[in-house]
């Protein structure tokens, strides 16, 4: 089964993301366990964390269809022991949050080596630092976003991420967001059939589809492997709507939230439904 959904607000308290991924006749969501450009937060209440999870129950979503992300400001490759630590901290609150609300991941961005460390050192910093974190808090997976590859940013390849996934030893709390706008920045041609068919076996040669936890789609701005994080709307980028038809159709990627990041909130809905649509 395809769940399908986008990334949601939780204005007015975590509680209400289910309430506003129902209204637009999702199947899944994503969500920021508290305010994604501050280092901390108050806590959450007992009482939000049983509304949402009352909410959870009321409009059917499972923790398989919720994708919760980290705040962006936490930088696991943070080459400075100091700095690194304060990013730690903050990631792990992540993980206390998604725990306390009963969900099973965390999609983050791995992070940088802000050019001061090599790419490979950069990995084992960041996949040591995970391992660290998961050490500290139970049962919810440690979710690894693709990126762009933009600056000195750190994950644009499958061989990044399975190196970085490889140094957590954890094979159990690991896993893989792909963003479809990231890999093509990137350059995976997913836009041509053989390209996406390609893409997909390396994908699952060098990690596996065993270790895909949730999905971004997304169209892309830029072109095939110009580095450009710059996300469009279904159909409307050089990505390119098939792609999207063939991810829904394909049952290797069942069972995952399937993620709207696109820019323009006042269509979701109608992706949301065509894509439904192509998926049955």
């Amino acid at each position: 089964m395809k769940y399908i959904g986008a990334h949601v607000s939780i204005s007015g308290g975590v509680e209400n993301a289910p309430i506003n991924a129902a209204a637009l006749g999702a199947t899944a969501f994503a969500l920021f366990t508290k305010n994604q450009r501050q280092w901390s937060a108050p806590g959450y209440s007992a009482e939000q964390i049983a509304a949402f999870k009352e909410n959870c129950r009321k409009f059917n979503y499972t923790p398989a269809q919720i994708l919760p992300h980290d705040s962006y400001l936490i930088n696991l490759g943070q080459p400075d022991k100091e700095k690194r630590d304060k990013a730690l901290a903050a990631f792990v609150d992540e993980l206390k949050r998604c725990h306390q609300l009963g969900l099973d991941r965390l999609n983050f961005h791995p992070g940088s080596t802000l050019k001061l460390v090599s790419e490979s050192d950069g990995c084992r910093i960041i996949g040591e630092t995970v391992r660290v974190a998961l050490d500290e808090v139970p049962e919810v997976t440690a979710v690894f976003e693709n990126t762009a590859g933009q600056g000195s940013n750190l994950g644009y390849s499958f061989d990044q991420l399975a190196l970085m996934m490889e140094t957590v030893d954890r094979p159990e709390r690991v896993g893989v967001c792909l963003d479809t706008c990231h890999a093509f920045a990137a350059g995976y041609d997913l836009a041509s059939e053989e390209g996406f068919e390609r893409t997909f076996a390396e994908f699952d040669s060098k990690i596996g589809f065993k270790y895909l936890r949730g999905m971004h789609l997304n169209d892309a701005k830029g072109v095939l492997g110009q580095k450009l994080d710059r996300h469009d709307s279904l159909g409307k980028g050089n990505l390119g709507f098939p792609v999207f038809e063939r991810i829904v159709r394909d049952p290797r990627f069942d069972n995952i939230p399937l993620i709207l990041e696109t820019p323009d909130e006042t269509i979701w809905r109608q992706e949301i439904e065509t894509l439904q649509k192509l998926s049955n």
